[in-house]
């Protein structure tokens, strides 16, 4: 069974979707009418950058979402039994199985961005990956400090990472060095992802998503916040809206995936990393790019 999976925020490099965009006539018209939707030519930041332009929340996420969903739509012989993403990721895949349009899917995605943006410059926060420790430990140490400081991204077994507050997550990484962490290594983040923090971003979004029309499935999702499968629109819209603040439980999803008979993971989008982090959690699965 193939499972298709779709990157998240920090995918990007300069030139992604280029090849597509002169390759696929179906693709460049997508990636037009995104430009369009935008009102203004993403595609030009996509290609020749510069980097820095790119890697602004408000452009990365669009990005990485054309990116990822222009390449499926433009495979011939895409049909996923079961599809999955990394953060961002999840609105790629609810195009890929059909619950959102192409242009809906944008639309929220780029709300998305401007509404975290608005609340990562409301309040300074960052984040931090965590290597070599237990989950519950991390989570233990990060729940005894007096800071906004939580559990983000379950990213594989041995990786976590952590969300919060400046100073939490200086403390938190102090605490965590000492507990024997292999690395505490705080990330080039715009802010606290999937933490309380991105609250106002996500009540932002809940209005947008409750009021964009999602159709039925043609296959489960297996959504970030319960690492469970649904075709259950009103389920998946929650699921999506309580994202933002909750963690992203990609270990617990991949393992859900390989249980419900998945034995082929594709990565569809810009990069590897999620092809890493499979093997890392279900190694007796074939990993491929779309």
């Amino acid at each position: 069974m193939k499972a298709y999976i779709f990157p998240g925020q920090g995918a990007q490099f300069t030139g992604m979707g280029k090849e597509l965009y002169e390759t696929h006539v179906e693709a460049k018209l997508l990636f037009e009418k995104a430009n369009e939707i935008l009102g203004f030519k993403i595609t030009d930041i996509m290609f020749t950058g510069p980097a820095e332009d790119l890697k602004q929340t408000k452009v990365t996420q669009p990005a990485i979402f054309l990116h990822s969903v222009i390449m499926a739509l433009a495979h011939k012989n895409f049909m996923p039994h079961q599809v999955a993403g990394h953060s961002l990721g999840e609105f790629s895949a609810l195009v890929a199985n059909k619950t959102l349009s192409f242009e809906d899917g944008l639309r929220l995605v780029y709300k998305r961005a401007l509404a975290m943006q608005k609340a990562c410059d409301m309040n300074p926060s960052t984040m931090a990956a965590i290597l070599g420790l237990d989950d519950k430990m991390v989570e233990d140490i990060c729940a005894s400090i007096d800071e906004v400081v939580v559990a983000a991204n379950y990213n594989c077994p041995g990786q976590l990472v952590i969300s919060g507050s400046m100073k939490g997550i200086e403390i938190a990484c102090e605490k965590l060095k000492t507990a024997g962490a292999k690395r505490a290594l705080p990330l080039q983040v715009g802010g606290a992802f999937h933490s309380p923090l991105m609250e106002p971003a996500r009540e932002e979004l809940a209005i947008a998503i409750m009021s964009t029309h999602f159709s039925m499935p043609t296959c489960p999702i297996v959504q970030n916040v319960n690492a469970l499968p649904s075709t259950d629109v009103d389920k998946i819209k929650q699921n999506l809206i309580d994202q933002l603040t909750s963690p992203v439980r990609w270990t617990q999803s991949v393992q859900q995936m390989t249980l419900d008979g998945a034995t082929e993971f594709i990565e569809c989008g810009p990069g590897k990393v999620l092809q890493g982090l499979v093997k890392k959690i279900s190694p007796q699965v074939e990993v491929s790019s779309l």
